[in-house]
């Protein structure tokens, strides 16, 4: 991770415990994330010297631009592409997920694929960049969505909860995939990957 200043360091930990309050269901871990808002949240006014309850640049309105997330594709040596099974939908995709403030792109999906499939990676090149926006149900919101191709460089051995399985299939013979891989998309990104390209939008 980039190393962070102090200010970062606060606005960091205050966007971790806004993101465990979004989606966290046990009631101690809630509590517990709340103390933690509350008291970054003090030490941001208090270190800038602003009342965030007032208008100021932290809560301005800003023009609504869409969320980033990243994908890595990652294949072995007989060409096999690297999927994880999803705990809470039981299909397979490709690692990733939203990119965290201060995180580069490439630090992010580096992140992504160590959590949930336990293996190291670089990243070797960008596959595209696609608008998921005719993929979302309405009312979601609008996502750009970062494919890279990555390398392994060594593995854990293990993952986080939110996979349950971590393995490599022929990409002519893939399971079911996760609603998070439309197929038009998925289709695009694979046709990239195999043809060395790169695609965007």
């Amino acid at each position: 991770m980039t190393k962070l200043d102090f200010h970062e360091f606060l606005i960091k930990i205050n966007s971790i415990a806004k993101i465990g309050l979004l989606y966290s269901k046990d009631p101690y871990a809630l509590e517990n994330y709340e103390e933690i808002r509350s008291l970054s949240t003090a030490m941001i006014e208090k270190f800038n010297e602003v009342n965030l309850e007032r208008p100021t640049y932290f809560t301005k309105n800003v023009y609504p631009t869409p969320n980033i997330s990243v994908r890595t594709l990652i294949r072995d040596e007989k060409g096999r592409l690297l999927l994880v099974k999803e705990a809470d939908s039981g299909t397979y995709s490709v690692p990733g997920g939203w990119c965290d403030i201060y995180d580069s792109p490439s630090e992010a999906a580096k992140r992504e694929v160590l959590q949930e499939s336990g293996y190291v990676v670089e990243i070797i090149r960008l596959v595209g960049i696609l608008d998921r926006e005719r993929d979302k149900k309405k009312n979601d919101l609008s996502e750009y969505a970062i494919w890279f191709e990555g390398r392994i460089v060594s593995s854990t051995g293990t993952h986080c909860h939110e996979t349950t399985e971590v393995s490599f299939f022929d990409m002519d013979t893939l399971p079911s995939l996760s609603w998070k891989m439309p197929n038009q998309d998925f289709a695009r990104i694979i046709n990239a990957l195999k043809n060395n390209e790169t695609i965007f939008d």
